[in-house]
């Protein structure tokens, strides 16, 4: 039986670009239909219905025409515009990080609602504390989980022992935590030590492995045992001890994109340069 020509669908929209002379080709991630691509007539036109419904970090309710190749967006009504982040450059910055790894761990066709609801919540807590380092660090490493890729922090991942306090080292390729007898054994699929890692939200391709302090480890514990962002403590990191946890978390989220986080540059030019704050809109 053919599916239904006409659809409805709850969708956050990641990202837009122009489609024709007066079109929006939009990339959503739909509760009911996984990431999807469609066409909206005429929303670059100022007066044009769908106009404000579809800009990225929107989550919104649609219905949608299929169509051959794509579908089309016939009406839309937002549910949460996260108005509160588009107004900090800071928030706003960590939000397109978020759309842009939702995109590249979500699938066309396949519904990913423990996905989906991980960016809602982490959208609405970047929007409550843009400078908090931990909602970042808490989407990262549930964005690992809700994907089957969580990394292990328990036991070593060698050995199976449960983990004590020592000399631990980290590897994204190994997936997880090593001991520290395990550790002194050869570097991870032939990696030189501690290859592919920097600081920061950083570039490393996550193979080898790298020191990872007891410190570090208690927060990843505790961002793992925490059901939603809501739920995370009033904890302030020093940045040592966040200049560590990003680049763990970043290195290992693109080790499984294996491919380069467009938005971190400009997440890493804020960080050096203290640059977020109010967003001007002109309208």
């Amino acid at each position: 039986m053919a599916p239904p020509r006409t659809y409805r669908a709850e969708a956050l929209t990641l990202k837009t670009a122009p489609f024709g002379e007066a079109d929006l080709l939009v990339t959503l991630f739909a509760r009911e239909e996984g990431k999807l691509r469609a066409v909206a007539k005429g929303a670059r036109r100022p007066t044009g219905k769908l106009v404000g419904h579809l800009e990225p970090l929107t989550f919104t309710r649609l219905s949608l025409n299929r169509g051959r190749n794509l579908d089309v967006v016939s009406q839309a009504q937002t549910l949460d515009n996260f108005t509160p982040l588009k107004s900090n450059l800071t928030a706003l910055s960590k939000g397109l990080y978020v759309a842009e790894l939702v995109d590249g761990f979500g699938s066309e066709a396949s519904p990913n609602e423990p996905l989906l609801r991980l960016a809602l919540d982490t959208l609405a807590a970047l929007g409550r504390a843009p400078e908090d380092d931990l909602p970042l660090l808490y989407f990262q490493l549930h964005l690992l989980a809700v994907s089957g890729l969580l990394p292990e922090l328990h036991c070593c991942v060698e050995c199976r022992r449960p983990l004590e306090p020592g000399r631990h080292r980290y590897s994204a390729a190994g997936g997880g935590v090593f001991c520290p007898d395990c550790a002194a054994a050869p570097a991870v699929n032939g990696a030189p030590d501690g290859a592919g890692y920097s600081s920061g939200y950083g570039t490393g391709t996550g193979i080898g492995t790298r020191p990872l302090s007891l410190r570090a480890l208690k927060v990843l514990r505790l961002l793992a045992s925490r059901r939603r962002p809501a739920d995370l403590p009033d904890l302030t990191l020093d940045e040592p001890l966040a200049l560590e946890l990003k680049a763990i978390l970043t290195a290992t989220v693109q080790y499984w994109l294996d491919r380069e986080i467009r938005s971190n540059a400009f997440l890493n030019h804020l960080s050096r340069t203290g640059g977020g704050g109010a967003v001007s809109r002109s309208e």
